[in-house]
């Protein structure tokens, strides 16, 4: 039957397009920073370090509500948390433009994670309510690619509309259209298909009722599980250094290393983002195709850290070597996204908010903490030359934060394999 003759396909993929537009602008902001780096050190004044706290505090808030977010989404629904998350979202990127200090920044940029902390668990809650099962690895690849094109976004097109109009009208700009895509999230969007008066998804229950009481006992469930911290430290380990790499230091790396302008340079970061656009996607068809999960996460961690080591080792390789290693290491780190499906199945359909919500908080986690642990070695290394007033780096400290990037890919492939032992050891589905 065509998708589009059947009104509940046609109703769902409106609803997830809708979501996902939400979804794609808060990736937007998540990556942003790597175009705007020198702009924000000059304007604030920061260090290295500096500049690495006020990126990772839209990742602090973040990962300390993905669990908050799980229960909200369960507990009231994909439309309302979502449509106010996303009006929040827009509300503090507005605020970050107006910024006149690195307080006021560091609380709106806060704001602008607390509002998307929301968007990405409660859109998997609709996927749950709208999919069938064989169906949600690849709509968790899907989603999860949007992030691919929030992030080609916030590379050329930003850096140039930044070049153009400065960088405080661009984020006040999208900013706006944030608050629109709230309003359109609340009036399109509906929580399952019985909401929108269709009958429900084959092999997929209805929602029933869920009071916070049941919502924060599935919570614990979660949470007492010990496989649910093994993936979370995997899909720590592939998103914190992803979004470290695309969201902060990538295009310093290539301006400082290769002497390219912030527009070249976000060019090749671009390249990295459309890795993370094809990547979960296909990585998750793939999974759902062939019903296998884990070794496909543990291919995925050797290839991942094998890439960074290129950069690690040789410091400067051929530019299009290193515009290869970005593509590559976010298209295979998409695997780490078949976490979501794990988890999942591992609790009662009542619970896959509070599952996937405490997975991505542990991601989350990793994308506050690595920004300041490489910008801490970069500082360490620093030799005091600056240009304009930013900081230029060396080739060593460049090569001691990759380093930290291969580790992560070697700590992905030891939970992988962790999984796999464990659940092979005492059958759950993998």
């Amino acid at each position: 039957m065509d998708v589009w003759s059947d009104p509940r396909r046609r109703r769902r993929w409106l609803g997830w397009v809708v979501l996902a537009t939400g979804f794609a602008l808060f990736s937007f902001h998540r990556v942003s920073t790597s175009v705007i780096a020198d702009e924000l050190m000059r304007t604030f004044d920061a260090t290295g370090t500096e500049l690495g706290v006020l990126h990772s505090s839209l990742f602090y808030i973040y990962a300390l509500m993905q669990v908050p977010a799980g229960v909200l989404a369960d507990r009231f629904g994909t439309r309302r948390v979502a449509a106010v998350g996303t009006l929040l979202m827009g509300a503090g990127v507005v605020a970050f433009a107006g910024s006149d200090s690195y307080a006021l920044a560091f609380v709106s940029r806060a704001t602008i994670g607390l509002g998307g902390s929301v968007i990405y668990i409660a859109t998997l809650r609709y996927c749950a309510n709208w999919y069938r099962p064989d169906e949600f690895a690849t709509m968790t690849g899907l989603t999860s690619a949007m992030a691919g094109i929030g992030g080609i976004l916030a590379t050329t097109p930003l850096a140039v509309s930044v070049a153009e109009v400065g960088w405080r009208t661009t984020l006040a700009g999208v900013g706006l259209l944030g608050v629109g895509a709230g309003v359109a999230i609340y009036a399109g969007v509906r929580n399952a298909p019985t909401d929108a008066g269709l009958p429900p998804i084959e092999e997929v229950s209805p929602p029933s009722g869920t009071t916070f009481r049941s919502a924060a006992g599935h919570a614990r469930r979660v949470l007492a599980d010990p496989m649910t911290w093994v993936l979370g430290v995997v899909f720590f380990a592939f998103v914190g250094t992803t979004f470290t790499v695309l969201g902060i230091w990538g295009v310093p790396y290539l301006v400082d290393r290769y002497d390219l302008t912030v527009q070249q340079a976000s060019t090749y970061v671009l390249v990295g983002n459309v890795g993370f656009l094809v990547g979960p996607p296909a990585i998750g068809r793939l999974s759902d195709r062939l019903g296998v999960r884990t070794p496909i996460v543990a291919a995925a961690s050797a290839l991942f850290a094998a890439g960074y080591g290129l950069l690690a080792v040789l410091g400067r390789p051929p530019l299009l070597v290193t515009g290869a290693v970005f593509f590559g290491t976010t298209f295979v780190g998409g695997a780490g996204f078949i976490t979501f499906t794990l988890v999942k199945n591992r609790h009662p359909a009542e619970a896959s908010g509070s599952a996937t919500g405490t997975v991505n908080s542990l991601g989350f986690v990793g994308v506050a903490a690595l920004p300041v642990v490489m910008g801490w070695l970069l500082d360490a290394f620093w030799t005091g030359e600056t240009v304009d007033g930013a900081r230029v780096y060396t080739a060593l400290g460049y090569r001691a934060a990759f380093a930290v990037a291969v580790a992560m890919g070697l700590v992905a492939l030891c939970g992988s394999g962790w999984y796999w032992w464990a659940t092979n050891r005492r059958p759950d589905r993998h």
